[in-house]
């Protein structure tokens, strides 16, 4: 998997579309046809493909009219194992520690 550069959650946004609109057209699927699924506007499946901004609904929408839910497993997946617990293992004793000895009363 090929890692994901970007500047600014615009880029972010264009590439997130031109993949949208990708897997819209391996489905076959005109615009129309898609934001119709979708109970959406075309101008609104438009922005999104286009990076022009949209809601969460609307990509939600459009990703069930495509039929990849799977899709949002990818974007927030389900954390089975918290990462953190990992690094929080009890290190192995570098060194003894010296028993404190209470301090002798004066007579």
């Amino acid at each position: 998997m090929s890692e994901l550069i970007f500047n600014t959650p615009e880029e972010l946004q264009i590439v997130l579309g031109e993949r949208l609109r990708r897997l819209r057209l391996n489905r076959n699927l005109d615009q129309c046809t898609t934001a119709e699924k979708a109970g959406i506007s075309e101008k609104a499946l438009r922005n999104l493909e286009s990076g022009r901004g949209s809601t969460v609904a609307t990509l939600l929408r459009v990703l069930k009219a495509l039929e990849y839910l799977q899709g949002i497993d990818m974007l927030a997946p389900e954390i089975s194992v918290n990462p953190l617990d990992l690094l929080r293992q009890p290190k192995a004793p570098q060194r003894a520690r010296r028993s404190i000895k209470p301090p002798k009363e004066s007579q």
